[in-house]
């Protein structure tokens, strides 16, 4: 059983790089691929209530193939539409949530 569950993209490379650290710091990574498994209302609403408008990626490809009115959606709406839009990682377990690879995420999990 996972005590850490990846939310992100197989192809995408922060994400590969924070699985693999985890791994091999100890903890045991689930991994859901938000093509294939879409987060769910309440999920998205719980990362919204976390993050805010950082867990919008605002500068991959994605947001800058979207119109202007597509833009001015509500997060919650823009992530349903557009799942790979989200900042990756996520990454949750013990209660603890964090927003992307750096080294204030990876504080979070003792890297």
């Amino acid at each position: 059983m996972p005590d850490l569950t990846l939310y992100g993209l197989k192809t995408c490379d922060s994400c590969r790089k924070a699985r693999k650290a985890l791994t091999e710091a100890g903890h045991q990574v689930g991994f859901r691929d938000l093509r294939d498994a879409p987060l769910s209302d309440a999920e998205r609403a719980r990362f919204l209530e976390t993050f805010g408008d950082a867990l919008i990626n605002r500068s991959s490809t994605t947001w800058r193939n979207l119109s202007e009115q597509e833009r001015d959606a509500a997060p919650a709406d823009l992530l349903r539409a557009h799942p790979a839009l989200m900042k990756r990682p996520v990454i949750a377990g013990g209660g603890a949530m964090s927003l992307g690879w750096d080294a204030a995420a990876q504080a979070i999990w003792r890297i």
